[in-house]
């Protein structure tokens, strides 16, 4: 599929809006268009990129942690955030939250070093999604889960699923595969979810 098929899909825009942004973004230097018809970040886009990803993800850590601010619309509300967060309020959030890596989803925050900190490590060190992890075995293994991807944390119903079964960075887990479904268990959350190899793909465990 076209990455703007994909991006025009993730967005909930239409595929002329889509084109019109990429087609701005790629005025402004920030993407190139391949000749395949898929899009390459630039150095001032990847760097525009990381800029705007580590305020959202602070943005997250705060609002979970300070806020309290139920999991589920954590994402959603840092989306907002992420575009008026100036450097001086990363760096309090920094300080406040004793320099945290990772967001509450997991996921690596990016570009630290540029505030003085330790890099994050990179997003798929040491993880591996669901399907990949039960792949070939009829077995049931179990996982810590590490990671969940940002095309779960756009659907707050899932994530509230997700949290009630225990589902969640830190927690581990019992996993199998079910055909085209992963089974995943939490002990003492319930009796654990059949999760579509779509959904899976996305929540990563350690290897």
């Amino acid at each position: 599929m076209p990455l703007r098929a994909r991006i025009s899909e993730r967005l909930g825009h239409s595929g002329p809006t889509v084109s019109q942004t990429i087609g701005r973004m790629e005025r402004d230097g920030l993407v190139v268009v391949e000749g395949d018809r898929h899009l390459e970040l630039t150095v001032e886009g990847r760097s525009k990129a990381v800029h705007v990803m580590r305020k959202h993800r602070l943005a997250e850590r705060l609002l979970a942690d300070v806020i309290g601010l139920d999991w589920a619309y954590v994402h959603d509300e840092a989306c907002r955030w992420e575009h008026v967060m100036s450097e001086q309020v990363e760096r309090r959030i920094l300080e406040m939250l004793g320099n945290p890596t990772e967001s509450p989803y997991g996921n690596p925050i990016p570009g630290l070093d540029e505030l003085g900190h330790e890099a994050a490590p990179a997003f798929m060190d040491g993880v591996v999604n669901l399907v990949e992890r039960v792949h070939g075995t009829t077995e049931s293994v179990s996982g810590v889960i590490r990671r969940l991807g940002e095309p779960v944390q756009f659907e707050p119903e899932l994530l509230q699923q997700l949290q009630s079964a225990g589902v969640m960075p830190g927690a581990t887990a019992t996993i199998s595969a079910a055909g085209s479904y992963v089974f995943i268990a939490v002990d003492g959350f319930g009796e654990g979810l059949e999760l579509p190899n779509e959904v899976a793909v996305h929540i990563f465990v350690g290897v």
